[in-house]
């Protein structure tokens, strides 16, 4: 595709470093001009290594990550101690390392109800900005990004709803919230991180121009998405 901007990695620390390290980037360029930066975080293994090389980096830098709010790209049906909370994972290994502060820090509340937590998503979003600056998603071995996944019927997907409840997931738990495809291709910046055995397939139809992944429809979506990946294709 001609709309994406590809860089390619030996394996997922040297991905999960630079990536890091070009965030970090880009929060010191929105301090300098006096702005504020609005991430949405992902969940999924290469997530791990990407906040560990955040945590590190941030640390050898001197810099601060106070003027960055954090929202989600997607979330699990679950408190948010449960082991498979995105939220938790990103407590854990970076706003509880840097100390982030609990204003900054907006959870999807996925103890509640799916189509509650979605409702709040959108208020606590809209109360800070109009639009995100940067989305992080990953990729899944079908080609899902956030909870966005195969098979979904068109109106569904064409849902204008900036995060929305998902009831039907089909990997476990059944019931998130995501944000959704119009929401993902408003974001400012899109930045995927592709990582890992077994998703040679996915990514091949992913890049190609009729591909009908999820991925492959965020990627059609937006003029520029940025794609970080150790996946040879």
């Amino acid at each position: 595709m001609q709309n994406v901007e590809q860089s390619i990695f030996s394996g997922a620390d040297e991905l999960a470093q630079v990536v890091a390290g070009a965030w970090l980037d880009e929060v010191a360029a929105a301090h300098r001009a006096g702005r504020g930066h609005c991430v949405a975080l992902s969940g999924g293994r290469i997530t791990q290594k990407f906040f560990a090389a955040v945590v590190a980096l941030s640390r050898a830098r001197g810099m601060s990550l106070a003027g960055v709010h954090f929202f989600w790209a997607d979330e699990r049906g679950v408190p948010p101690k449960d082991a498979e909370s995105n939220f938790r994972m990103a407590d854990e290994l970076l706003f509880q390392p840097l100390r982030i502060a609990a204003e900054n820090v907006h959870r999807i509340r996925g103890e509640l109800p799916p189509a509650a937590a979605a409702e709040l998503a959108v208020r606590d979003l809209s109360a800070v900005t109009a639009q995100l600056d940067l989305v992080f998603l990953g990729m899944g071995e079908d080609g899902h990004v956030a909870s966005l996944f195969p098979g979904e019927a068109a109106a569904e997907r064409a849902n204008p709803a900036v995060f929305r409840a998902v009831t039907n997931s089909p990997k476990p738990p059944p019931n998130r919230v995501t944000l959704g495809y119009p929401a993902i291709a408003a974001a400012r910046q899109v930045w995927v991180l592709a990582s890992g055995a077994g998703k040679e397939a996915a990514l091949r139809e992913s890049l190609a121009p009729p591909g009908e992944t999820p991925l492959a429809r965020v990627l059609r979506g937006r003029s520029n998405t940025r794609l970080f990946t150790d996946i040879r294709l």
